[in-house]
Formats: structure tokens, C-alpha cells, sequence
């Protein structure tokens, strides 16, 4: 069930997205006079539709290929590779015969629909509800860094006080992409003293393949147990919610990354348990299974401030969160480009994305997400790709320069190849989302 819930909501997402994107070509052309001969959610391929009709000389319907959708435009070489319209003379309808200022408007109107989407989606979710983040100087207490964060030389207890000379206000700028796509330099307090530390370039690899929680989390103070699972090791030893743990193996733990430890450290052995509990100490031996686990939940506090803000004011900020997603993944692509990040680990699939969704509906997730995808589908289609939106205004702004249009025959070669590389790219990401799934 979670499993078509997931496909359920990357569909919807997809369609959205597809059906807006295609809606700005369809708007553009139209405006220009230009006849839109289909209007396609997903491909028709090989004449085969789940679902058809016309109006108004247009052909609307739903193709059975769910890798994107088109409009077929009169007289432009395109994904539909319609030749024989394009051996007649150009009429005064057809996308030939418009100046290209007009075809470069049209080409561009899908992606300029997915940012105005893009930044529409952002400000509405911070009017709606806001922004809830970590003060930084509220960690009074640091940060606990996992593996990727002990590699780059990072403590149990350091406050990570500026990024590049920058302070920090709020602990998300640790994990932010200034710091994730590498080179970064932080600001580092440890007992007393400031020191450097450097982010390497290759952190975002590292990042793919263990979580960003293998970077730094914020470090939180064992607090009472919240929860005892039932069944469990805690259980059978006498441990109860609202028990305070107070030392293990009469070591004394201030901190839940200490507790953590200290279980994994004694995978399969009897640990005891120092608890106050009614204005009493007592000494409980749970065992520790195989997981690092005794199958208590416990009360974890980290602080965080929240601010609301109104409709004109959630704009600017939605704007800028949107914006920077689209400066985030063409900063990816750029390391991919360089070599910095292997592909593998900068591209996420159909597979990958459905995981992202999960198995329940979450609308300000669903939306979040939908937000993240415009703006990675209208960086996508930018792209100097022939084929793609970006390719065909790569050669009008050639066309533009040179006071020429490019041949048809050399349209429908870089209409082939471009194709071929978009395939290419679909089967790479698709592969290697199966192959993550499998050896995860």
C-alpha cells in the first residue's frame, strides 16, 4: 500500500508540473498567433493514448508513456519529428514565420512557468506556515558530528559559530548548500579556543551516501525516557516511562550521542542502569541487542524559535527559497560537470523521488516537494541540450546573432542527438535508482 501511495503522489506531482510546463508553450504560442496542433500529458508514442479530444483544432489527451508530456507546435521541428509539414512553404500561422524574439519567448514560457510555480508554491508555505528553525546560539551545548563530521576534523561538544567569516544564525546554515557543495571554512568553538576547520570538496558524495545526519546533528541532553517498548529489554529490566537516566556502567551521561555510544559499544551484553525515579535511585540491567537497542524512546529537547509571517512579507522569503534550489542544483551540476561529485551521486531518479514522497499523504510535504521539482525542471530544461527547451533557445539566439535560421536538416540532427542524450540520461537515472534501492 505505502508503495502505491508513493506512485500515487509522484504522479500527481509529475502531472502538475508537466501539464503547467507545457501550459506556458501552449499560452506563448497562442499569444503569437502560432497554431498548437496537440497538448499532451505524457507520450503518445507510436499514435498509442489512454485518453483524447479535440477543441478548437487542437487535440488534447494522455499518453501511455509517462516520461514527460509536449505540445506539438505547427511548423517546428520537435520531439514529434513531423518532416513532411515542414517541406511546404511556411504559413503565416506556423512557428517558422514568427520573428525569433517570438519563438525564444515561446521556448522559454515552460520554463519561466515552473520558476513563477516554483516561487507561488514557497511563498504560499511560508504564509501558511511560516518558518520554525534552531537559533544557533541556542545550542549552548554544540554539535555532535558523525562520521563524515569527525573526518573532517569535527568534536562532540564544538559550536560551529561562522561559515566563511559569516556568522551563523541558525543552525540550518550548517547544512545548507554553502557549506554542502564544499570548500567551506567554519568557525569553530572548542573549549575556549576558535579554530578553522575546512570542507572538503568532495563532502557532498559523502553526503549521498550517508545521510546528512552523518555530518553534524545538534547535540541534545538525555532527558527522561519517554516511552518503554513493550516486549522489549527495557521492559523485561524495569524500566518505565518518565524514568531519568542518570549513568551506564556508572559512567555519568549528559547527552543522548553519550547514551548512543555507549549502547553500540555493548551490543549483546548486560549494561546497568542508574534511573531516578520518585525521589529514588535505582539500578535496572536491561540487555543490549544486536541493533544497539534496549527499546526505550526518550524525551529529546532541542530548541527552536518559529516566526509567521504575512502575505506580502512570506514573499521576498519564498522567492529566495525558491531561487536558491534552482542556484543550489546548477552549483550540482557544475560539480558533476568539473568531476567534484560523481553523477551517481548527484542525480536522483523516478525511484528516488517516490522514497522522498513516502507512504503517507503529507499535503505540506507533497507541496514542498512539488516546489523543489519545478525549480529542478526548469533548471533541467535550460539545459543547452538539443530537444530540450534550452537547446532550441541556444539556436534561436544563434539564429539571432547570425541574422539567419539554422537549417531544418541540422534541426533534425540535433533533434536526433538530443534525444539520444535524453534517453541516455533517463536510463542512467532510472538504473541507478534501481541499483541504490537494491544494495541499500
Amino acid at each position: 500500500m505505502d508503495g502505491l501511495v508513493m506512485a500515487g503522489q509522484l504522479l500527481l506531482g509529475l502531472s502538475i508540473l508537466i501539464i503547467l510546463h507545457e501550459l506556458g508553450h501552449f499560452l506563448a504560442a497562442r499569444a503569437f498567433g502560432i497554431k498548437v496542433e496537440k497538448f499532451y500529458l505524457f507520450f503518445d508514442a507510436w499514435g498509442f493514448k489512454l485518453f483524447s479530444f479535440k477543441y478548437k483544432d487542437c487535440e488534447y489527451g494522455i499518453g501511455w508513456l509517462p516520461l514527460g508530456g509536449y505540445v506539438k507546435i505547427s511548423g517546428m521541428i520537435d520531439e514529434s519529428m513531423d518532416t513532411e509539414q515542414m517541406a511546404g512553404p511556411p504559413q503565416p500561422w506556423e512557428f517558422r514565420s514568427k520573428p525569433a524574439w517570438q519563438r525564444l519567448i515561446v521556448m522559454l514560457a515552460g520554463i519561466i512557468v515552473n520558476i513563477v510555480l516554483g516561487v507561488l508554491i514557497f511563498w504560499m508555505i511560508t504564509f501558511k506556515v511560516g518558518e520554525t528553525y534552531i537559533p544557533n546560539d541556542k545550542l549552548v551545548h554544540g554539535i555532535v558530528p558523525g562520521k563524515i563530521g569527525k573526518s573532517i576534523g569535527l568534536e562532540a561538544g564544538d559550536r560551529i559559530v561562522a561559515v566563511n567569516g559569516a556568522d551563523i544564525k541558525r543552525f540550518d546554515e550548517i547544512t545548507s548548500s554553502k557549506v554542502l557543495l564544499g570548500g567551506a571554512e567554519l568557525t569553530v568553538e572548542r573549549q575556549g579556543k576558535t579554530q578553522s576547520v575546512h570542507v572538503p570538496g568532495d563532502i557532498l558524495e559523502q553526503v549521498a551516501d550517508y545521510g546528512v545526519g552523518e555530518f553534524i546533528q545538534p547535540r541534545e541532553t538525555l532527558n527522561s525516557i519517554n516511552e518503554v517498548l513493550p516486549k522489549s529489554n527495557a521492559s523485561a529490566a524495569g524500566l518505565e516511562g518518565g524514568d531519568s537516566i542518570l549513568t551506564v556502567n556508572s559512567k555519568p551521561v549528559q547527552f543522548f550521542d553519550q547514551f548512543q555510544s555507549t549502547l553500540l559499544a555493548n551490543k549483546g551484553k548486560k549494561i546497568n542502569v542508574n534511573v531516578w525515579r520518585k525521589g529514588q535511585v535505582l539500578t535496572l540491567t536491561p540487555v543490549v541487542n544486536e541493533s544497539g537497542l534496549i527499546g526505550v524512546s526518550l524525551n529529546r529537547n532541542i530548541p527552536t524559535e518559529s516566526v509567521k509571517h504575512g502575505l506580502f512579507a512570506s514573499l521576498p522569503i519564498g522567492a529566495s527559497k525558491a531561487w536558491g534550489l534552482f542556484t543550489d542544483n546548477a552549483k550540482g551540476i557544475g560539480k558533476v560537470v568539473t568531476g567534484q561529485v560523481k553523477a551517481n551521486k548527484a542525480f536522483t531518479g523516478p525511484v528516488g523521488i517516490a522514497n522522498m514522497f513516502g507512504g503517507t499523504v503529507d499535503w505540506l510535504k507533497f507541496w514542498t516537494l512539488v516546489g523543489l521539482l519545478s525549480m529542478a525542471l526548469a533548471l533541467m530544461n535550460l539545459l543547452p541540450i538539443p530537444a530540450l527547451d534550452g537547446g532550441h533557445a541556444l539556436f534561436l539566439l544563434i539564429e539571432m546573432i547570425k541574422g539567419k535560421p539554422l537549417s531544418d536538416k541540422f534541426m533534425e540532427r540535433a533533434q536526433i542527438v538530443g534525444f539520444c542524450i535524453i534517453v541516455a540520461l533517463m536510463v542512467f537515472v532510472l538504473g541507478n535508482d534501481i541499483f541504490k534501492y537494491i544494495i541499500k
